[in-house]
């Protein structure tokens, strides 16, 4: 198996992508690069087997709801209710709130926040996947899967707060070596360590990676049925890892 993680950013730039490939040896890194438009980005997803993206899939059900009575001119829905709290849902998909009623640090708005231009451009991607053939299903059971790599790390014991700080980037090593400890070790070239222990956006396309291969194993928290559901078909859902790090590895 083939896993891909891509820590997607609104510029190519910032954008990372790791590939890691699953087999009878210890899992290895065979791609870990930085600088990635959208083609590539496509093309690297139709080589992999399950894919990871950290970035929202959907927008929540009440903004767009919200924007579009606006737009309209046929009344606010949320008029009748506390606006506080229906301003909570304008701002959090269902996922999102999942997240939050476990504990978990409050995942970024994608409509009220910068992480809404990343949305934007990972809507164009899942468009031009599907259009290429590939299945794509926002509650991550086609190929491709919302990776969040903050809860993910939480789940695997590890902190996750301040790593991507100019300071805290001075745990990436840490993190690093904490990942290996519980896989029993990653092969990597000294390229790929390098980069993995100094750059975020790289540490987190290997995160997403990992986790890509916990949702193509079942090894995530799926939507309850029903609600919730419905609203991961249309809103995305984030794929967090529910055991420790050694049942990555397979029987």
């Amino acid at each position: 198996m083939r896993t891909l993680g891509i820590d997607l950013a609104a510029q190519p730039a910032n954008t990372s992508a790791c590939s890691i490939e699953w087999g009878a040896n210890l899992p290895a890194v065979s791609e870990l690069r930085s600088g990635l438009d959208d083609e590539a980005l496509l093309d690297a997803i139709s080589g992999a087997d399950k894919v990871g993206i950290d970035a929202p899939f959907g927008w929540p059900d009440e903004f767009v709801d919200a924007v579009a009575a606006h737009r309209d001119g046929t009344g606010w829905p949320g008029s009748g209710e506390d606006q506080d709290i229906y301003r909570f849902h304008l701002s959090f998909r269902a996922t999102d709130r999942r997240l939050i009623e476990r504990g978990s640090r409050r995942p970024l708005s994608v409509s009220t926040d910068l992480i809404g231009v990343v949305a934007m451009r990972c809507a164009y991607l899942l468009d031009r996947l599907a259009a290429r053939g590939e299945p794509v299903d926002r509650a991550g059971t086609g190929k491709v899967i919302e990776a969040y790599p903050a809860p993910a790390l939480s789940g695997w014991g590890m902190s996750a707060v301040g790593y991507k700080s100019r300071v805290g980037v001075a745990r990436l090593p840490e993190l690093l070596s904490t990942l290996e400890e519980g896989l029993g070790g990653i092969e990597m070239t000294q390229q790929q360590r390098e980069s993995a222990e100094s750059d975020h956006n790289c540490f987190d396309a290997l995160v997403a990676s990992l986790v890509a291969r916990a949702a193509a194993l079942g090894l995530t928290q799926p939507p309850e049925p029903g609600e919730e559901a419905d609203r991961a078909d249309r809103e995305g859902w984030i794929h967090v890892p529910m055991n420790p790090l050694p049942h990555l590895l397979g029987s």
